[in-house]
């Protein structure tokens, strides 16, 4: 079976092509045939196209002009075409998978795309306004260059579906649950993906652990798993609340921003690129959203990032102190995404506030690149994992499942 995934991100659109056998699926991600990637720039009309494929051919190319829709469609022309051609035509592909952010309370499984399916999508825009529509224009784009394949949505939002009405439901007038005002959470392929993983790499039955996952990227978000289940996430309605992150500040008093509105001529636009681009790590330090910048700051006596650091560690501690409370105890945390896979001094910082509950972290082990490997000492009574989150190969894996139904 061939399966395309595509990635559909504010500025970029990745995509992967993978193969699997009918029978069985593996039980590490396979690589992939070929990995496309469309970035764009800041002109909206030019876009970076990337290509690579398992046998080692690449293609990288300046597009200008033309849709962000016809991009993708370029960059799938490459699959049957030129050097990093990989079947002999389109039609070879089964299935096309989407991560898709929001679907809301109308979605909360996998889902064979239709015109009803599309529509959703398109509605809950307005609660990931940077995705969903992205999402919309990869699917044209397949039914653009695939036509009748069937393609398949995977929700961020679906994991989280089994938050408990208690922590799931904001503490403001009862009517907000009739106008679908809720916590939804986000992250949630990633989070699904690293629990079971953890498993795999423990050998224990996944239903039989409590686990914290940390998926620490320039978006940031925590998971409480048990029973294999979300009981608790740290974002919420939109993927703003919770923890400090890369340029969005996490939870913050609502009371400022009726503040800023009353007293301070903000707009609703102002608020929101205030403090969705503007806030976080970039709006404290007044380096850069990512944390080794804000680090090379820190060394060179930068007040400013060291605040920033100081306040992000703050909080995802006091983040993994609340999933705690939801889990009454703690088998394994895991840490993933681009700062939770590569920040050993993040990891290490996460760590010490718990060392009280016999948590100990290996430093020898954190400092070594580990990949899917758990970095505890022998006698901690907390496993500690950094695992590389495969969010493609998880949505394939969806894929495979609904078709195999």
């Amino acid at each position: 079976m061939k399966i395309l995934v595509l990635n559909a991100g504010s500025s970029s659109q990745k995509s992967c092509l993978y193969e699997i056998a009918d029978k069985a699926l593996p039980k590490e991600a396979p690589q992939p045939l070929w990995e496309g990637k469309v970035n764009w720039t800041q002109d909206r009309g030019v876009a970076e196209i990337e290509v690579k494929t398992a046998m080692g051919a690449t293609l990288h190319e300046s597009i200008y002009g033309d849709s962000r829709r016809a991009h993708v469609a370029y960059m799938l022309y490459t699959l049957s075409r030129g050097a990093t051609k990989v079947v002999n035509q389109l039609s070879e592909i089964d299935v096309v998978g989407h991560r898709v952010v929001h679907g809301g309370q109308d979605y909360r499984e996998p889902a064979i795309i239709t015109e009803d399916v599309k529509k959703a999508i398109a509605r809950w825009s307005n609660l990931a306004p940077a995705h969903n529509p992205a999402a919309l224009e990869g699917i044209e784009a397949i039914e653009q260059s695939l036509g009748e394949v069937t393609q398949v949505a995977v929700f961020d939002t679906g994991f989280h579906a089994t938050l408990p009405d208690a922590a799931a439901i904001y503490p403001g007038p009862y009517e907000w649950i009739d106008q679908g005002i809720r916590r939804y959470g986000f992250h949630g392929i990633s989070h699904q993906y690293c629990s079971g993983r953890a498993a795999d790499i423990l050998g224990r039955d996944l239903a039989s652990l409590r686990l914290i996952t940390c998926h620490l990227g320039n978006g940031c978000s925590l998971a409480a798993i048990k029973d294999g289940r979300s009981i608790d996430t740290t974002m919420g309605f939109t993927p703003l609340e919770g923890l400090m992150m890369g340029s969005r500040s996490g939870l913050v008093d609502p009371g400022i921003l009726i503040y800023l509105l009353r007293y301070a001529n903000y707009s609703a636009e102002s608020l929101d690129y205030m403090l969705n681009k503007a806030s976080g790590l970039r709006g404290i330090s007044g380096v850069s959203s990512d944390v080794p910048k804000v680090m090379e700051a820190i060394a060179q006596g930068n007040y400013r990032a060291k605040l920033a650091l100081d306040m992000y560690v703050h909080r995802l501690q006091s983040g993994i102190g609340a999933m705690l409370a939801s889990l009454r105890g703690l088998d394994v945390l895991v840490f993933t995404a681009g700062v939770g896979e590569h920040s050993p001094e993040i990891r290490q910082a996460a760590c010490e506030a718990f060392e009280f509950l016999g948590l100990k972290i290996d430093s020898q082990k954190n400092q070594q690149q580990p990949v899917d490997e758990d970095i505890a000492t022998p006698d901690s009574t907390v496993r500690i994992l950094v695992i590389h989150t495969q969010e493609d190969w998880a949505i394939a894996q969806q894929c495979w499942y609904l078709l195999k139904k």
